[in-house]
């Protein structure tokens, strides 16, 4: 009842801003240690290993890019049980995106356009966080989405990839 609840205050909210509360809250759910709980009272980890290109992953479940994009929130959504998660997308300096609003949705459609323009702070503040990642630490599988600056030209793009790299 509270979470779809919570689910309708949050829909009323402009898109972007509703994300963001959502990972806040995750965030800070988790600091509470309240994920730990809904751990604890599952009992036991589902898991549905799939091996692939080498890798072992927990289960098939994954989270794509985009909804972390700076690895801000990595421990927090591994709490949540995904068999791998990707950050992203990340760009060799930081760039604010597009301007707002930049993120839609199309209610009768149940859709989300996504026109965000790579925002984020830097792949060298990314790395901080995956270094501080208790996921990493722990041999969790982290896909890493990278991108060219919006001010650098198509030439020389394949710098600000080799950086990421």
């Amino acid at each position: 009842m509270l979470s779809s609840s919570l689910i309708k205050l949050l829909s009323l909210l402009p898109a972007e801003l509703s994300h963001n509360l959502a990972l806040d809250g995750l965030k800070w759910t988790d600091k509470l240690f309240l994920l730990n709980l809904l751990q604890t009272k599952t009992g036991k980890k589902h898991t549905c290993p799939v091996k692939l290109l080498g890798m072992k992953f927990p289960n098939p479940i994954g989270l794509a890019a985009g909804l972390d994009k700076n690895g801000d929130y990595i421990d927090s959504l591994a709490k949540l049980g995904f068999g791998f998660i990707e950050i992203g997308t990340l760009t060799p300096r930081p760039q604010p995106g597009n301007p707002q609003p930049r993120l839609f949705r199309l209610r009768a459609d149940q859709v989300i356009i996504n026109r965000m323009g790579f925002n984020n702070r830097g792949i060298d503040y990314a790395v901080q966080q995956i270094q501080k990642s208790k996921f990493i630490k722990q041999g969790g599988i982290l896909g890493v989405n990278i991108g060219k600056n919006r001010d650098t030209s198509i030439e020389q793009a394949w710098e600000d990839y080799m950086y990421c790299l």
